[in-house]
């Protein structure tokens, strides 16, 4: 065990659990504060990457230059309040968001749970953030950070369900000049309706809408990547249709998996906190996101993304040998700390150091 991955399993993951009274949204916002100060300033991020040192695993996928594989999955930095404190920790991309057009509170509180015993979190958010044109401006004032930055996009709570295209379209004319890629959250298992635009017909729509958008050759020279993020409860018919819209309209990957509404693979020490509604991720998620991301890459020629129940290294090398071509964790992150980002980096580097002719780093997906 490294010394940074020592002090955090060891001193500061059980003083985080303890804030609150053990309220995972109050431990959540405090690291992000304190990321958040360190990010201001060089000598607080050159102390982050004494944790977050790694060797790196460079990738290309969808046009785009990936100095490592892994990523920080969205829903850590919705507002993106801490971004220059992440690739000093070893995250080769950041997805902010989710974001909506509307500023919104999200849910009722409490909405955040740990299952320690499970190695798993429930949440029931709700898309809280300050709004696409609060996130824009912000982001107009930090500039470049260093790695890959992507956005993710929900609908609004208030938008109905039939309004949503227009919803979406809005946050994407907003935040294109900032966004590396962007991502569409029709998975979310928290806003009443929103699952219902993974259907083929309504995710078609919303897609042809959304890619003829990042076409603006007013904002880039070229047009942004658009990815959709897909639920682990879809059935494999599901899954081939939303492929199929993605191939319509010309989604350049799809990132797998968002949060599921099953209970299976808890402990029953947990019992309590899996009766809270809201979408589970974590080591619960490891075996079905696999199953997903290896449906997709089977099924089509898309690059994936795969997030979902990656907890150790060996996790991540097994999303990437079921065809995901990048990598982002979030529960991961709370239950391993940083020594987790920088253990998946060094595994990643390895490997692709034992693939003499054919290197996983070569490895590129422009014409995917």
């Amino acid at each position: 065990m490294g010394v940074a991955n020592f002090g955090y399993q060891r001193l500061a993951k059980p003083m985080l659990f303890r804030l609150g009274g053990g309220d995972a949204e109050v431990a959540h916002h405090r690291t992000l504060a304190w990321l958040a100060s360190m990010s201001g300033n060089s000598g607080g991020v050159t102390a982050l990457r004494l944790l977050g040192r790694a060797n790196r695993a460079p990738r290309t996928v969808f046009g785009i230059d990936f100095p490592s594989v892994v990523g920080l999955a969205a829903g850590m930095d919705k507002d993106g309040v801490a971004l220059k404190a992440w690739p000093a920790l070893g995250f080769g991309h950041v997805e902010v968001g989710t974001v909506t057009s509307m500023p919104q509170p999200g849910n009722e509180k409490p909405r955040l749970f740990r299952l320690r015993d499970s190695g798993a979190l429930i949440n029931r958010m709700g898309f809280n953030n300050a709004g696409s044109l609060a996130l824009a401006d912000k982001l107009a004032g930090i500039g470049p950070i260093g790695v890959p930055l992507g956005i993710s996009l929900g609908k609004s709570k208030v938008t109905p369900v039939s309004e949503a295209s227009a919803d979406y379209v809005l946050s994407v004319r907003r935040l294109l000049p900032h966004a590396d890629y962007i991502a569409v959250n029709v998975s979310s298992p928290n806003t009443v309706g929103l699952r219902s635009l993974q259907d083929k017909e309504p995710l078609t729509e919303l897609l042809a809408a959304l890619t003829t958008e990042a076409f603006d050759s007013t904002v880039r020279e070229r047009a942004i990547p658009v990815l959709v993020k897909i639920a682990p409860d879809l059935t494999d018919q599901a899954i081939a249709e939303v492929l199929q819209a993605c191939s319509d309209t010309g989604v350049a990957g799809v990132i797998a998996t968002n949060t599921t509404l099953a209970r299976d693979g808890l402990v029953a020490r947990d019992a309590r906190a899996a009766a809270e509604v809201g979408g589970l991720s974590g080591a619960p998620l490891t075996v079905r996101s696999r199953e997903v991301v290896k449906f997709v890459a089977t099924h089509c020629d898309l690059p994936v993304i795969g997030v979902g129940g990656i907890m150790t290294p060996a996790d991540g090398l097994s999303l990437l040998d079921a065809g995901a071509s990048l990598l982002q964790v979030y529960t991961g992150f709370i239950y391993g700390g940083p020594g987790l980002i920088a253990g998946i980096n060094e595994a990643v580097a390895a490997m692709d150091k034992l693939q003499l002719g054919s290197p996983r780093s070569q490895q590129t997906l422009d014409d995917k």
